[in-house]
């Protein structure tokens, strides 16, 4: 009986990893495409680039789950996952076209701005994870 229900372990474990790696492929990419350097600023204290670091991620990990819960298989999940990724990216280069000083801001350490693109990045991932029901 308890085969019965760890049968599905191993599809758990699959999409489980290829969501934690999704996770920390992009936080590379990001903190690569970010003109500010997120791990120093946060590594000495700067709130700002954490608050906005994390909205980021979470915009990312919402539609992530989303598409593990939507999806018919581990190929469509990595597609929309990666699908995802690029939906945050261009999310943060968007914001950065109406809001060209927010990596000054994030490095002088301002809530304000940092909040404003930390809610940006949750919203469209919060959309971005509803439009993955299918």
């Amino acid at each position: 009986m308890l085969a019965t229900y760890l049968a599905g372990l191993p599809m758990f474990a699959a999409y489980l990893a290829i969501a934690v790696a999704a996770l920390l492929a992009f936080t590379k990419v990001y903190t690569a495409i970010t003109p500010h350097d997120e791990g120093a600023l946060i590594s000495n204290g700067n709130n700002a680039a954490a608050v906005s670091y994390l909205g980021a991620k979470l915009g990312l990990a919402l539609p992530i789950a989303s598409a593990a819960a939507n999806s018919v298989s581990i190929v469509d999940f990595v597609l929309w996952t990666a699908i995802a990724c690029v939906v945050q990216i261009v999310t943060f280069f968007s914001y950065r076209m109406f809001y060209p000083t927010i990596s000054a801001s994030i490095e002088k350490g301002d809530m304000a701005p940092a909040l404003r693109l930390a809610g940006t990045s949750v919203l469209v991932g919060l959309l971005n994870a509803a439009c993955m029901t299918y």
